[in-house]
């Protein structure tokens, strides 16, 4: 397949010059379609092969616009660019080219020094605000920002997986230029910049594709979101291939986490999108793939996509951390210390092991190195999915998180932590969304219902007081503090270990294996790609060991464990090249 440039992808508003834009719209459905402008012009769009309507007009940068389907129904461009307002309104034809870029020679970070900081752009006060944070967390030692998903939701204020207009960045957080402006800022500090897209669903409110071009959806699949996208065909497939090109190309996002691919029923999608990428971007610059993927393909990670965010690791850490075995977290309840040695030394846990319904769960993954794995303690999923969005240092003592979090940042894994990690931020980080009427009240519904198989929520009374997703308290108490203070120095300290010590060394590293020390307690070694040996011995139970370090100490907590290893601790040892066993 040819290169795509501007003038070559099909779907919405591409400025060919300065006065002169080319709308193009899929509608198979659709009898008639004209372009309504909003000074009062409807200009109709011819027809064309296999469903599409297209047309040139005269009109610049700014012009408010939406197409009329049929005479009865105005919509909004579902690859709209930039939106006016909400995903009802208008959309506005936006001039890609337009932006000045100051760091135009930026070309990325290999993916072993990623370093990930996971954030929401409204909680943090929107594009602008997010600037103000980049020295701090590039001085921290963080090396990427991952922004939760963009795309225009309806109203103002959502996690992002409601999006329902993929190409157009949120308004309530900033104008495409400040997105552009803040990339371009975090590229200034070193930082790359990831974007987390959404392609196997839309949100409930806002999406009109149904109504013109039923052929979008495949009414036999079903997803938790509603009929399932037809990815076999090549409109549907293009329409998110162009989407994440326009991500990588136009805006210079350093790389793309793919969210809940499970729900894609079309593996050969993925890996188009994997091929799309390599091939359309320049020779030399970085860029990062990532997937969620509850199905654990390791196969995917084999050539295609650099990383999955390893849920195994986060589930079976929070058990031994708080005890806590309610609902998904059942699947690690039994012989945790046992997962944890598997994952820690071959990735995922479930590499085609039975789950607690019945299902068999993923692929054999101890041949991929461990940078095929991101790791985190928190992310937005496993914080804002609590009932009241609790913070682990809120369930867990300080010293098993202080081990834990040596566990994370020192670990050949890629780390990624949640805004406020950093600093044990107190704010909880709640489900919030900003629907009306019915939809409001399904959702606020839906939420408390979600609850019912944990047991402190089983008494309805109790599920009526987890917070409204609606109600705008809801929203504004998720901005994080960002104090310094110990635990801070804590990630500084470890993040700068890790630059100096690991990071240089992880190409070509690999698993060693894991051992149960005892029940709380493992211990586990890689060698890296210089050949020097990394031990990480993690004893999350109430009880001492005897573990004497066999290696020069690069770090551990409580300091000076001796021969022995005290509970709630970690060490972490680096043998040099030639000197272990």
């Amino acid at each position: 397949m040819p290169l795509r440039t501007l003038e070559t992808w099909p779907h919405g508003a591409i400025m060919l010059d300065a006065q002169h834009t080319r709308f193009a719209l899929w509608a198979p459905d659709a009898f008639y379609v004209s372009v309504e402008l909003e000074h009062g012009k409807s200009i109709a769009m011819l027809p064309q092969a296999d469903g599409w309507f297209e047309t040139e007009i005269a009109c610049p940068a700014g012009t408010r616009y939406r197409f009329n389907i049929d005479g009865e129904m105005d919509v909004p461009d579902p690859a709209s660019r930039a939106q006016a307002a909400d995903v009802h309104g208008w959309s506005v034809v936006f001039d890609s080219l337009a932006y000045q870029w100051r760091h135009s020679t930026w070309q990325g970070r290999p993916w072993h020094e990623a370093v990930i900081y996971e954030l929401h752009v409204g909680a943090m006060g929107g594009y602008a605000a997010i600037e103000t944070h980049l020295p701090r967390l590039a001085e921290l030692g963080v090396t990427a920002i991952e922004l939760m998903p963009l795309a225009q939701f309806p109203g103002d204020r959502n996690w992002g997986y409601d999006g329902v207009l993929p190409y157009a960045p949120q308004a309530s957080y900033g104008t495409p230029e400040q997105l552009k402006h803040l990339i371009d800022s975090a590229h200034e500090h070193g930082l790359a910049v990831i974007l987390d897209v959404v392609y196997n669903h839309f949100g409930p409110d806002g999406n009109y594709l149904g109504q013109y071009a039923k052929g979008f959806f495949q009414e036999d699949v079903h997803t938790p979101w509603g009929a399932g996208i037809d990815f076999n065909r090549r409109e549907v497939r293009d329409f998110f291939l162009d989407n994440a090109l326009m991500w990588l190309l136009e805006y210079r996002f350093d790389g793309l986490r793919l969210d809940a691919v499970h729900a894609i029923d079309n593996p050969d999608f993925l890996k188009e999108l994997a091929h799309r990428v390599r091939e359309q971007v320049d020779t030399g610059r970085h860029v990062w793939l990532m997937l969620e993927n509850e199905l654990n393909q390791a196969s995917l990670l084999q050539q295609d996509f650099d990383a999955q965010w390893n849920d195994d690791f986060h589930n079976v850490l929070h058990v031994l951390l708080t005890g806590e075995t309610d609902a998904y977290y059942s699947d690690f309840a039994k012989e945790p210390t046992a997962k944890l040695a598997r994952c820690l030394g071959e990735g995922f846990i479930y590499q085609g092991h039975t789950t607690r319904h019945g299902h068999e769960r993923g692929e054999p993954s101890g041949h991929l190195p461990p940078s095929a794995f991101v790791a985190f303690l928190q992310n937005h999923d496993q914080i804002g999915n609590r009932a009241l969005g609790e913070r682990l240092h809120q369930l867990c003592s300080p010293q098993a998180l202080r081990a834990a979090t040596a566990l994370l940042l020192l670990s050949p894994m890629i780390p990624l932590m949640f805004m406020g990690d950093e600093s044990n931020a107190s704010e909880p980080f709640l489900f919030f969304t900003d629907h009306h009427g019915e939809l409001a009240e399904a959702v606020r519904e839906g939420r408390r219902n979600e609850f019912k198989d944990f047991a402190a929520f089983q008494d309805p009374e109790r599920r009526e007081r987890i917070p409204d997703p609606n109600a705008l308290p809801t929203f504004l108490q998720t901005t994080p503090n960002f104090d310094d203070n110990e635990h801070t120095q804590l990630y500084r300290q470890l993040l700068s270990l890790r630059h100096r010590h690991i990071v240089p060394h992880l190409p070509g590293s690999m698993a060693l294996g894991a051992e149960v020390l005892a029940e709380g307690a493992v211990s586990a070694r890689w060698r890296l790609g210089d050949g020097s040996l990394l031990q990480i011995d993690l004893n999350l139970s109430a009880t001492p060991l005897d573990q004497p370090a066999t290696a020069p100490v690069l770090f551990e907590t409580p300091a000076s464990t001796g021969a022995h290893l005290p509970p709630h601790s970690a060490r972490v040892t680096l043998s040099p090249v030639g000197e272990h066993p």
